[in-house]
């Protein structure tokens, strides 16, 4: 009987090397990075990291994107990110010893991006305030706005009634592991952590995936969305 095992170990060899597990993490942001600063990331030399950014690529882990004479690199798709984010997920149940410094638990279970949508305390927050207007339906494997959900989500500037260009769930649970509760992945997802960007409710930290929740963005988060964070 065919089966998918020598695959699955051959990914699993790829990601285990260290330097290309920091690599694929940092990249957990939805932001591009170029072979050097992922090289200092990762504590490797520039020949070393552009070894492991090739093979990433033969994988279709990552993709490289050219601005001018640079090469970015990003992860390939979604699909790469939630099988990340559920690897972090099985990891964090691991031994005391083997997770994160209190300092960036902290931070990481606060709010942060989760490839292009919302995670952490915030994410899950938001998810469960749709969810309780009747905004949103979510099971284990799938998700779909309500009708009022799609008027809610139109009020903010965000038209989701228009067909995807790309094969993209429109809504998708995605199992936090910090929260060990769904928070909202798909398209939705994504469009509301970019308006929570432009709006200036959420913004970037220098490093990682943590973002800093704003003074208006609290205020619209919890008066907009009904979110108790």
């Amino acid at each position: 009987m065919p089966t998918i095992a020598p695959q699955l170990a051959e990914l699993a060899g790829l990601i285990a090397d260290p330097g290309r597990a920091r690599i694929l993490s940092r990249l957990m942001d939805g932001r591009a990075q170029t072979a050097s600063e992922l090289a200092l990331l990762a504590g490797v030399t520039p020949q070393t990291a552009s070894w492991h950014l090739s093979r990433l690529v033969q994988r279709a882990l990552l993709k490289v994107e050219r601005r001018g004479p640079r090469r970015l690199y990003r992860l390939a798709t979604p699909l790469v990110a939630q099988m990340l984010e559920g690897m972090m997920t099985v990891a964090v149940t691991g031994p005391q010893a083997s997770r994160p410094s209190a300092r960036i638990d902290d931070q990481m279970r606060r709010a942060r991006t989760c490839y292009d949508h919302l995670a952490g305390e915030l994410g899950v927050a938001v998810t469960d305030a749709l969810r309780e207007r009747g905004y949103l339906v979510l099971d284990q494997d799938a998700g779909e706005l309500t009708a009022a959900g799609l008027a809610f989500l139109g009020s903010l500037g965000l038209d989701l009634r228009s067909p995807a260009r790309r094969r993209r769930a429109l809504c998708r649970p995605c199992l936090d592991w910090s929260e060990r509760l769904p928070h909202l992945a798909g398209r939705a997802g994504a469009s509301i952590a970019d308006l929570a960007f432009q709006r200036d409710w959420i913004r970037r930290r220098p490093q990682g995936r943590s973002v800093e929740i704003t003074a208006a963005g609290l205020a619209a988060f919890k008066n907009l969305f009904g979110a108790r964070i």
